[in-house]
């Protein structure tokens, strides 16, 4: 299966926007900290909601809600077969936030300085082609009322700083955490929680050091093809989520420039590190989970399941029989 936008390009706007100074720019409240900052899901029975996979290995089950990024902050979901599953679980198992307070992002910025802006002084219109460039100054243009804003900071923030803000104006939101929703359900029914930590602000950084100018700007590009044509793309998307509707999501195609973007990152040795291990440490922890008579639901993002050689793959490559899928 193809997944709709790239694990990997989404993970790029991680690194890009986990370097502290997206907090500074969202004017973060000193000392919240990123659950603090989330946008609000909304659960309610109108809608038939977003399906779940399922899988056994012997007497054990596996459920699955694929997670999605951005949604409309206004969506709703059904939260009725989730938490049917819930209230049968073992455990839950869901991403652990990556908490970012007002203080961690200020010493960042300032012990991580040069990882987060154009070195030498220079300003993007220094470093990027011109024609790229070109473009990145006309979306900013749209969305903005400053000719300057984000000239300093190296291409991947940029790109996330700008596609956040055309996302926001767009009625979308990346800070809608179904991991938060999912564990209000467990807690209601004395369902244990345990969380999956797959990156930390440190594996980020370092990445950050390694990831080649070339490849940030073919992800700038990606992120611009979605400012000036993808936005009704997303949209169609997480409508059909909601529904329940994978074929649907999986008949929106991804741009070229998002395809080229993902190839970039894949052949990074630093950035496809991290997905690998990204994608080994949900593996290992669902897999850990799944012993016995156990049932356990897990709520994963959704690219990092379908994407080729993804995790219902590779659990499959395991032993693992799917059961059900949307």
């Amino acid at each position: 299966m193809a997944a709709t936008r790239s694990g990997a390009f989404a993970t790029l706007v991680a690194l890009a926007t986990v370097a502290c100074c997206a907090r500074a720019q969202q004017a973060a409240v000193p000392g919240a900290s990123a659950a603090d900052n989330l946008d609000v899901v909304t659960v309610t029975g109108e809608r038939s909601g977003p399906r779940l996979w399922q899988l056994r290995r012997g007497d054990a089950q596996l459920w699955i809600l694929g997670a999605l990024s951005p949604l409309p902050k206004d969506i709703t979901w059904r939260s009725s077969e989730v938490e049917r599953v819930v209230t049968g679980a073992t455990s839950v198992v869901i991403g652990k936030p990556l908490e970012i307070g007002f203080a961690r992002a200020l010493w960042i910025f300032l012990t991580h300085h040069e990882l987060l802006v154009v070195p030498g002084g220079r300003r993007l219109r220094d470093v990027l082609p011109q024609p790229l460039y070109a473009r990145f100054a006309a979306q900013r243009a749209l969305y903005t009322h400053d000719a300057e804003k984000w000239e300093r900071f190296r291409p991947a923030l940029a790109a996330a700083f700008l596609e956040e803000t055309a996302f926001r104006q767009a009625g979308l939101s990346t800070r809608l955490d179904m991991g938060a929703a999912v564990r209000q359900l467990a807690e209601k029914h004395d369902v244990r929680v345990d969380e999956v930590a797959t990156a930390g602000v440190r594996d980020l950084l370092e990445t950050l050091k390694t990831v080649p100018p070339a490849t940030e700007n073919k992800c700038l590009a990606a992120a611009l093809s979605t400012i000036e044509t993808g936005l009704p793309r997303l949209l169609q998307r997480a409508s059909a989520w909601s529904r329940g509707d994978i074929a649907g999501m999986q008949r929106l195609p991804d741009s070229d420039e998002d395809l080229e973007c993902r190839a970039a990152l894949t052949s990074d040795a630093g950035s496809a590190d991290l997905l690998g291990r990204i994608r080994r440490e949900w593996l290992e922890a669902l897999d850990s989970h799944v012993r016995g008579h156990s049932v356990t639901l897990a709520v994963v993002h959704f690219d990092l399941l379908v994407e080729k050689d993804g995790l219902l793959e590779q659990l499959q490559a395991q032993g693992y029989t799917l059961v059900d899928s949307p």
